[in-house]
């Protein structure tokens, strides 16, 4: 069951037991300071273990003094470069405690010691680039399946790849003949000129090829064409792959995501890399 996208005034939202949280998405400014009552009311009826916010700096006071803390940060997030901010509150002991923070520290350094790339990466002739269309839904979707047993979003349903598609997404794929095998997105704040860089998957049998970096650049050259100014992305803080990818691209790392997010069947901690163009 995944968690419901909703209004929590003029306030976007998603919350549910599958993440276990409430995930503050778009903060309206006429629902400030109000929605930090809102957010602890709702949380407390279901019984969620974590409260997780993205804020304009402008709001931040208020959620820190009702016991948020500061996770990670991105500068120049807004069209009007104003910065963001990612803030948690814990409810639970056991939801603030982090399993695998060796293995996190790790890849934070591994990563940071990466050399940025000079050269746009390329990939074996045998194998196709471009932009997905709505034709190629249930083939992204054997893709995510395949390689994300739980996600915090329904990518698992071809509707809501669609969907996606007519509002705020664009899909990257590489095929080998007429087979998907690997997969990205770019979900974008167009108003805002932000874009979270995010849902990339291979197949298994296809890893080792660099795709993500490759795919990545793509990604990198639609949305310069776009106008778009911020690049992020919420990485999961175990993957060395994935961290690396938005290293050696140029990303800068401002901060971990405790316990976050459900992705690979598990509440995982999840990295948070940037770039402005």
């Amino acid at each position: 069951m995944q968690d419901k996208i909703e209004k929590l005034g003029a306030s976007s939202i998603q919350h549910g037991k599958f993440n276990d949280r409430i995930y503050l998405m778009k903060l309206a400014d006429q629902n400030y300071p109000e929605i930090v009552k809102s957010l602890d009311n709702l949380a407390r009826q279901n019984n969620y273990t974590k409260i997780f916010a993205k804020v304009r700096e402008r709001h931040l006071d208020e959620f820190l003094a009702n016991n948020y803390e500061k996770e990670a940060f991105i500068p120049d997030f807004y069209a009007d470069n104003e910065k963001a901010f990612f803030v948690g509150k814990f409810l639970d002991d056991d939801r603030q405690n982090v399993n695998k923070q060796e293995r996190i520290d790790k890849v934070i350094q591994v990563a940071k010691n990466k050399s940025r790339i000079q050269t746009p990466p390329k990939i074996d002739s045998k194998f196709d680039f471009r932009i997905a269309e709505k034709s190629d839904a249930d083939s992204m979707v054997n893709v995510y399946k395949e390689v994300f047993p739980t996600y915090p979003f329904p990518i698992h349903d071809p509707d809501y790849i669609q969907k996606t598609m007519d509002e705020n997404i664009i899909y990257f794929g590489i095929w080998k003949g007429n087979q998907l095998i690997a997969l990205s997105s770019s979900e974008m704040d167009r108003k805002e000129k932000n874009v979270e860089m995010t849902d990339f998957a291979t197949l298994p049998e296809f890893r080792g090829n660099s795709f993500a970096l490759f795919l990545l650049d793509k990604m990198e050259q639609k949305m310069n064409e776009l106008g778009i100014k911020t690049f992020y992305t919420i990485a999961r803080s175990v993957s060395f792959g994935m961290n690396v990818t938005f290293a050696k691209k140029g990303y800068k790392y401002t901060g971990t995501l405790k316990n976050n997010t459900n992705i690979s069947g598990n509440i995982e901690s999840m990295n948070v890399w940037y770039k402005n163009e």
